[in-house]
């Protein structure tokens, strides 16, 4: 498995870029308009969504604990204030906190790994990526995810989400995937196990198994984590074996 060994920097990098570029495919979107990879949701729906996201993470990240915070509300708009001004609001607040965070520092999470700060930031950049391509399908100019951050949004997604047990739907699923980014030199084996699943690292010199997959995924980093996110469907892309495994990668 070709992985990007992300870091603060990266990550920040992303949410730089694709905040502004989340807030003016929303800025030119009326606020009614339906948002098609999120059925029944609004762009004002979407953008206090994120606002919200950003909100909650930035009341607990950086405290130093790592219990679970309180659950997040349904988020209120402030009265006066547009969705987009909440949005930049929180945006602002947000990243001002991560300039300054410690990645190593303890932070909670709710995944099955350590927990550190540097979580949230990779967390709020995929989160923010993901979403800023759902408000440029509103207003139909929607554009892939860089690939080197879809190439670490795809890991995302089987290091993190699978192995926390989030999926849309739950299934008996058995057997290996073979998952290629065309455009980013990556690749991932992942055995999924009934619910389980466990990623496999065919990079070192102890890993000698024939791996066996009974899928192979190929298209561009992109495509794949907007797969896995069921923002396209699996059959955009160029998929070969048993197909019935890759609900089984389905996040969200």
């Amino acid at each position: 498995m070709s992985r990007l060994h992300g870091t603060k920097d990266f990550w920040i990098g992303a949410l730089r870029a694709e905040g502004p570029t989340f807030a003016a495919a929303v800025a030119e979107a009326p606020p009614e308009t339906p948002v098609l990879s999120c059925p029944g949701w609004t762009v004002s729906d979407l953008t206090l969504h994120l606002a919200g996201l950003y909100q909650w993470v930035h009341g607990f990240v950086g405290t130093g604990e790592t219990t679970a915070p309180a659950r997040r509300e349904e988020t209120e708009l402030p009265p006066g204030t547009s969705p987009l001004q909440f949005w930049q609001h929180t945006y602002d607040q947000l990243m001002t906190l991560f300039d300054g965070l410690d990645p190593e520092a303890p932070a909670w999470n709710w995944a099955p790994q350590p927990k550190k700060a540097g979580f949230w930031i990779r967390r709020m950049a995929h989160e923010t990526a993901v979403h800023r391509w759902d408000a440029q399908l509103a207003i139909a100019a929607g554009e892939p995810i860089e690939a080197k951050l879809a190439g670490d949004g795809v890991s995302e997604v089987l290091d993190t989400w699978l192995p926390a047990g989030r999926r849309p739907a739950s299934g008996q699923w058995r057997g290996v995937v073979h998952l290629t980014a065309t455009d980013a030199a990556q690749e991932w084996y992942l055995r999924l196990r009934g619910e389980g699943v466990a990623l496999l690292d065919t990079d070192t010199i102890l890993d000698h198994d024939d791996h066996h997959a009974r899928v192979q995924v190929a298209g561009t980093a992109s495509d794949l984590l907007l797969a896995l996110w069921g923002r396209v469907a699996f059959d955009t892309l160029a998929v070969t074996g048993d197909a019935t495994l890759l609900p089984g990668l389905r996040t969200g």
